[in-house]
């Protein structure tokens, strides 16, 4: 089983021939609502790809609630680990212009009443994937961490959005996922040493290793 604990979103697109400067309004050329969210975007491919797939999350009791559940739901994640929060479900704000730069704001709202206590509706075992990201409250995906070490699963974190103050427990994971940017960002908060990426990768390595 695959065990996502993450944040599930509702994306709302506007395109826009230029991105507005502060302060300026600009004509829109087209709206889309989708769902979205790190975590949810996880649980659905990996379903899509066959696993069975649980969601830990949760969403608002909202009118974008059941629209940013749609694709789970229509891929037979097990939702049983969402629950409603009184916050507004999580959204996205994003403007794209015509040369395809983009803007965007996310509003957590729901993802961040994912609190450490909703680890227990993961019904962790050994043998299982627990995968993660940082959309959702810190204390909550290392708590996910430990809980994945101790029950024996392996754990997956997808350390996007970067945050400082995750670096102190990167190395609980049996993966950890980051692009360049992100890890460069995460060498220098751990203080790292090399003279290039790849230095700095394999110190990272010998530390978690």
């Amino acid at each position: 089983m695959i065990i996502v604990v993450g944040s599930i979103n509702l994306d709302l697109i506007a395109n826009v021939d230029r991105l507005p400067e502060p302060g300026e309004t600009v004509r829109g050329s087209g709206f889309a609502t989708a769902p979205g969210g790190k975590g949810a975007n996880q649980a659905l491919a990996a379903a899509r790809a066959g696993a069975k797939v649980r969601m830990v999350g949760a969403v608002g009791k909202d009118s974008f609630a059941a629209e940013a559940l749609a694709l789970l739901k229509a891929g037979n994640v097990d939702l049983s680990g969402v629950g409603e929060s009184f916050a507004s479900t999580g959204t996205a704000l994003i403007l794209v212009g015509a040369d395809g730069e983009n803007v965007i704001a996310v509003v957590p709202g729901a993802n961040d009443s994912v609190l450490p206590g909703d680890i227990a509706k993961a019904y962790l075992k050994k043998g299982d994937v627990v995968l993660l990201q940082h959309e959702i409250p810190l204390q909550t995906v290392e708590a996910a961490l430990d809980a994945a070490r101790a029950a024996g699963a392996v754990s997956v974190l997808n350390t996007a959005p970067f945050r400082a103050e995750a670096s102190g427990f990167l190395g609980r994971a049996d993966y950890a996922v980051a692009n360049e940017t992100e890890f460069d960002l995460y060498g220098e908060a751990l203080a790292l040493s090399g003279r290039d990426r790849q230095a700095r990768m394999r110190d990272y390595a010998q530390r978690t290793g």
